[in-house]
């Protein structure tokens, strides 16, 4: 069996893809590529954090969450415990019930034989005896070297100004001033560089997408928007945080009130494309990318 620093990795190829998640602990999916090309997905074993109930290790790739962020709500380890259920096209990845919270989560995969993509259901369940209040929270941590993108306004918005339409959300650590943010009308740009303090911003997105560019290969999540409903973080579905050690992009559901038994889930659909020249690009989006990336 194949391993991802120690921890034995279950992997699913189709004809364009491999992604390996780990076989025993999580749920993670910790290698994204396309055949032949590397990891897309950051790798940071060495990055841990001390909790009541052990260190969490972040290694990398991708996980489910459950929002508000709290200690040590968020960070409950999950290196043990793991089951794992085949599917025709993919795998059902169940966790251990976390201690403290309750919470069981569950990160159904599956994987398109022909396109570069992949089809994701991320489910909480409230195995706690009290009713609990949260928000699937879905973190994809990427190498750095590339550049995010991060929708915050639809076309046809309202335009007789009288109701703001785009909001953003900022951290304590965040810098308005930061040298990896640009900020357009419709669009916010990151840029993951290195030897840079912790960034981090969030905004209602309108369009159900954020995507990063990264060695010549456009990464694009999308989900579904809920926008009359309450969400986290000042109303955050969507988010970008960044350090010196990867950069991520964070997709948040509706705040949901779990009673005993009860569940909820944020799919998401990733694709892959070789080349900017998509339809749900602007030319003002594909422009900054070129000018900030050259050589691809």
């Amino acid at each position: 069996m194949d391993e991802f620093y120690g921890y034995p990795v279950r992997r699913l190829e189709s004809n364009l893809l491999e992604l390996d998640c780990l076989a025993t602990a999580g749920p993670r999916i910790v290698r994204l590529r396309y055949k032949g090309s590397p990891n897309l997905f950051a790798e940071v074993p060495e990055i841990s954090v001390p909790t009541p109930y052990g260190d969490y290790c972040y290694l990398g790739g991708h996980r489910l969450w459950h929002a508000p962020e709290s200690m040590p709500g968020s960070y409950i380890p999950d290196g043990e415990g793991l089951s794992l259920s085949e599917l025709p096209d993919g795998l059902i990845l169940d966790g251990k019930t976390e201690p403290f919270t309750g919470i069981h989560k569950r990160i159904e995969i599956r994987l398109d034989p022909v396109q570069p993509r992949v089809t994701l259901a991320h489910t909480l369940i409230n195995e706690g005896s009290l009713d609990v209040e949260l928000a699937p929270w879905v973190l994809t941590m990427f190498r750095l070297g590339g550049t995010a993108i991060l929708p915050t306004r639809a076309d046809g918005s309202p335009t007789d100004g009288l109701l703001p339409d785009r909001n953003f959300a900022l951290w304590p650590y965040t810098r308005i001033n930061d040298s990896r943010l640009h900020v357009e009308d419709d669009f916010v740009l990151v840029t993951a560089k290195l030897d840079l303090p912790p960034f981090k911003i969030g905004t209602l997105n309108p369009v159900g997408w954020t995507a990063y560019w990264l060695d010549g290969i456009l990464f694009r999540k999308t989900f579904a928007v809920n926008a009359e409903l309450r969400h986290p973080d000042y109303d955050c579905n969507a988010e970008i945080y960044c350090d010196n050690h990867f950069i991520e992009l964070e997709s948040l559901a509706p705040l949901t009130r779990l009673t005993p038994g009860s569940s909820v889930c944020l799919g998401e659909t990733w694709e892959l494309c070789g080349t900017l020249e998509q339809e749900f690009l602007s030319e003002d989006i594909i422009g900054h990318l070129c000018h900030q990336h050259p050589r691809e």
